[in-house]
């Protein structure tokens, strides 16, 4: 088995606010190997962001990593200060982010941004940085790199952009890159190039991934596992080919289903699932999904699950794969055979 490049434990991050603490995180582990592409997928407020800034330490106030462990290459990096932290991102871990507009500075030149990202880094000289940073932006695509290494943001495409700060990210060979809605922005052609983009840097450079998403389409290409969150937890890991296929948590069966099809018949709906997402000021003491399942039984408005374990490296938190748990035979036609998504 792979070398365990990141270790989450137990990872809880909380927001302070007037209206009371915000539980945004409410103790997820979850583990990934070198050279893996992860999915973390969810819908807004899942906690899927959440738990991608806490694994950068970039939280903003009044934002707090209360308890857990964020391992990595066995260094706990929720003990490390801001500085030892400076010397990490960019260099073993990097991010993008959903705009890139928002990301790049509008004074400085591409090149110039990703010049200071190696500078930062690596013991090379400014004429050595240029040099790689043409390299990287002809990496990601961007044609005629010589010239518009000099150019600045607002000369750039929102495709073009949206590599730039993959070229930025990955100018000092991180190992494990985080990419939080790297496509949301993007219309539907730019998106599949960014994808496939990402796809062949991985195999390139065997960088690891934790592609952050609310899209399932997103990441079965690029991913091998999935994790499901709601609710600040996690609802389900397992493979690509397991969640897909055979999903056992009610909220993977329902994002599954709410996912546009192309054998859909004209003017078929698709099926949403009812209700809002739980009050995290106040999180329900039983399942945070219970008051959206169609399949609830009264226990899950009682007690959180615990994991329950499906295949080898398949899990998920539902009352239903308690081997005492009455029998419903909707909920074991689609956990068995699959939502039929494809």
């Amino acid at each position: 088995m792979a070398d365990k490049l990141l270790v989450v434990k137990d990872l809880k991050t909380s927001f302070f606010t007037h209206v009371g603490e915000v539980q945004a995180v409410r103790g997820v582990s979850f583990d990934l190997a070198a050279g893996e592409a992860l999915g973390i997928v969810g819908e807004s407020g899942s906690g899927k962001s959440v738990t991608s800034l806490s694994l950068m330490k970039l939280l903003q106030y009044p934002g707090v990593i209360k308890e857990g462990q964020i391992l990595f290459e066995g260094n706990d990096l929720v003990g490390k200060t801001e500085k030892e932290m400076r010397k990490v991102r960019g260099n073993d871990i990097a991010m993008i982010f959903q705009d890139p507009m928002t990301s790049l500075n509008p004074v400085y030149t591409i090149g110039n941004q990703i010049i200071e990202a190696i500078l930062e880094h690596q013991n090379v000289t400014k004429d050595q940085a240029r040099q790689k940073a043409i390299k990287m932006l002809e990496l990601v695509g961007i044609p005629s790199p010589e010239s518009r290494v000099d150019n600045y943001p607002h000369e750039f495409s929102g495709g073009m952009r949206q590599r730039a700060m993959i070229a930025i990210a990955l100018s000092c060979e991180p190992k494990l890159l985080i990419a939080d809605e790297p496509t949301t922005a993007l219309d539907v052609t730019i998106q599949a190039q960014i994808l496939e983009l990402m796809k062949d840097l991985k195999e390139k450079i065997n960088t690891s991934i934790i592609l952050i998403t609310h899209d399932l389409g997103v990441v079965a290409d690029l991913c091998s596992r999935i994790i499901v969150m709601y609710g600040g937890l996690i609802m389900e890991e397992g493979t690509a080919n397991q969640v897909f296929y055979e999903p056992k948590h009610p909220y993977t069966m329902g994002l599954l289903k709410s996912i546009p099809k192309l054998h859909k018949k004209e003017k078929e709906r698709l099926i949403p699932i009812d209700g809002t997402p739980p009050d995290l000021v106040k999180p329900p003491t039983g399942c945070p999904f219970y008051a959206r399942c169609e399949y609830a039984m009264r226990i899950c408005q009682e007690q959180i699950p615990p994991y329950f374990s499906a295949n080898a490296g398949h899990r998920a938190m539902c009352w239903r794969m308690h081997p005492e748990a009455p029998i419903n035979e909707n909920y074991s036609k689609v956990s068995n055979k699959g939502v039929n998504h494809v």
